[in-house]
């Protein structure tokens, strides 16, 4: 009796988890630009 609903509803979610990776495959989401920062070791300022 509660064989084909379950089955029905995990096919609806399988199908929604492919429709939105192909979604996501389609228009990928903006890269974000930064700047890369390192930091010096104070023995490079010392005095020799």
């Amino acid at each position: 009796m509660f064989r084909r609903p379950l089955l029905l509803l995990v096919t609806v979610l399988v199908l929604a988890g492919l429709a939105g990776l192909l979604v996501l495959g389609a228009f990928p989401p903006p890269v974000r630009q930064q700047p890369v920062e390192r930091t010096l070791p104070n023995e490079r300022f010392g005095t020799r």
